[in-house]
């Protein structure tokens, strides 16, 4: 199929909390629960609650939908006039400062997402991004800065069974990324589609969120496997896998052309490709 994103625009705070993604065994969803609090100034910290943890499928599909909330996104004001806005809106549920904000829907068919993050539409896949869809809904994110509070569903959805029409509501923080009116981490679709473990997806998203195009850092191995397993592991030889499946993810994105080099033992410089000129 032809692909009609080329980037997302991301909220850098929904990239970079450590854990809200993470790396899931068979019966981890029955078992865990997400309650991740991330203070990312002296004042301001942001917490994210829901009934499962997230994994790397939530986040694929997020990606998603950012990217189509770019070019086809329709603004939710704070007081829509329709019965579906209506209902986004109410979903979302914005509280405190939130309140007035403007969120932002996603109009899309479950086959062209599907397309765009890199799956078919196969019966399998619908199911797993109706469940995607419901976990996300079920997030609730508290942002606190000072005294001030905003809160809010990560996201909010419609989906029409008779013609395959899904509708998403986008929380206000995303819808402020997407528009302009706060920085935002841009990821490349392309690279998206192109990756193929779940641990390589992770890592690509923690590190579009603090590399800019055309920019380097530097991460050593042990910080790049807390972007898979935000657990700490003591058995030495859990450590050792998860190291060795960092290692083969970094190589992942050796093949979508950044540039990983290993400086010393352990440490990486990573260089992140720039920006295709039009």
């Amino acid at each position: 199929m032809a692909f009609d994103l080329t980037h997302a625009r991301h909220d850098p705070m929904h990239c970079l909390v450590p854990g809200l993604f993470r790396s899931l065994k068979r019966g981890d969803r029955k078992k865990l629960k997400l309650d991740v609090t991330y203070r990312y100034a002296e004042n301001e910290q942001v917490r994210f609650v829901g009934f499962e943890p997230l994994g790397a499928d939530d986040m694929r599909l997020l990606q998603g939908l950012v990217a189509l909330g770019g070019p086809k996104g329709i603004i939710l004001t704070a007081d829509p006039a329709a019965d579906l806005p209506k209902q986004l809106r109410l979903f979302l549920e914005p509280k405190f400062d939130a309140v007035g904000q403007d969120a932002l829907v996603v109009r899309e068919s479950m086959t062209r997402l599907l397309g765009e993050i890199g799956l078919t539409d196969g019966g399998d896949n619908i199911r797993a991004i109706k469940a995607c869809l419901l976990r996300m809904a079920n997030v609730t994110v508290a942002v606190t800065k000072g005294s001030r509070q905003r809160s809010f569903h990560l996201m909010s959805y419609a989906f029409d069974e008779g013609d395959g029409r899904l509708f998403v509501a986008l929380n206000p923080q995303i819808a402020e990324a997407i528009l302009g009116r706060r920085p935002y981490t841009r990821i490349e679709m392309a690279e998206v589609r192109a990756l193929q473990s779940d641990p390589a997806r992770l890592i690509h998203q923690r590190l579009c969120g603090w590399i800019d195009p055309g920019k380097a850092g530097r991460v050593e191995l042990n910080t790049i496997c807390g972007y898979v397993w935000p657990d700490l592991a003591a058995n030495p030889n859990t450590i050792k896998t998860r190291q060795q499946t960092a290692r083969r993810a970094l190589a992942e994105l050796v093949a979508v052309d950044w540039k990983i080099t290993e400086y010393a033992r352990g440490k990486w410089e990573v260089g992140r490709p720039k920006l295709a000129r039009p």
